[in-house]
């Protein structure tokens, strides 16, 4: 499928860049619909194979890159479900979401997340799984989890300590404060920092300059490059599931869902 138009995201496919645009109000969080959405991107980038050189993830949204899971969907499902069930709900969630994320992880073609103001929890875990980040100044990076009893669990962890090392993985996680663009330069989260307005665009070109590149190289290069870390991947996911039965974290959500502030999970 060379295009698309969902209720979450949408993607375009020319010369050789498939170009992915994030589109869910309020603020791109990631619940069972963009979740669905996703699999259908994998399943085209399979699809489509060579036809694929390169694949740029932008927001169309003024808020930001994305704002995370959604919170007030999963405190929902906390709410329908019990026991179990409950249990067995979020399992299968979080493995579709590995899924989906490991098979962009290890696409052959070379992903690029164009990040515009705030990339916190899932979606900085988005962002990690693309090979290359381009930042406008406006972006800021957070993983808040630690304040609803949490920790992340689309693969935050891994993916963060294979990019930068595990010093900036426990400041980022132990804090709970965000790091604007220079500092996410200087630790190597992104790799490039533009003018506010210019990450989708930069990224565009970044995208059309890595399609000039042999398919079968770049394939090569990037499994030896960026390995995808599966076995600590499969124990986020179980140290998730351990973490989401505890009273705290049913807590944490319903002050989050019950909170009047517009954007209560800004640091």
């Amino acid at each position: 499928m060379r295009s698309f138009q969902g209720e979450t995201l949408s993607w375009n496919l020319a010369e050789g860049v498939l170009d992915v645009s994030l589109h869910r109000r309020p603020c791109n969080e990631i619940g069972r619909a963009t979740l669905a959405e996703l699999e259908r991107l994998v399943e085209a980038l399979a699809g489509l194979g060579d036809e694929v050189a390169a694949v740029v993830v932008s927001s169309a949204l003024d808020c930001g890159f994305s704002a995370g899971a959604d919170l007030r969907e999963l405190y929902r499902g906390m709410q329908e479900l019990e026991g179990a069930a409950r249990a067995a709900g979020l399992r299968d969630f979080l493995e579709r979401i590995h899924r989906a994320f490991n098979a962009l992880d290890a696409a052959p073609a070379v992903t690029i997340a164009a990040v515009e103001g705030i990339c916190f929890g899932g979606g900085l875990e988005l962002a990690l799984v693309c090979d290359l980040r381009i930042a406008a100044r406006s972006a800021r990076f957070c993983f808040p989890e630690l304040r609803l009893g949490l920790v992340p669990g689309f693969g935050g962890i891994p993916r963060l300590k294979r990019d930068v090392g595990n010093g900036l993985v426990r400041d980022m996680l132990f804090t709970g404060r965000s790091l604007n663009a220079a500092k996410a330069l200087e630790a190597g989260l992104v790799n490039q920092v533009v003018a506010e307005g210019k990450a989708a665009e930069v990224a565009r070109l970044t995208a059309r300059q890595a399609a000039k590149f042999d398919r079968e190289t770049v394939r090569a290069a990037k499994r030896f490059a960026k390995p995808v870390p599966y076995a600590e991947l499969r124990q986020e996911i179980e140290l998730f599931c351990e973490l989401f039965a505890r009273p705290a974290v049913e807590a944490g959500l319903r002050k989050f869902v019950e909170s009047s502030e517009a954007l209560p999970y800004l640091p």
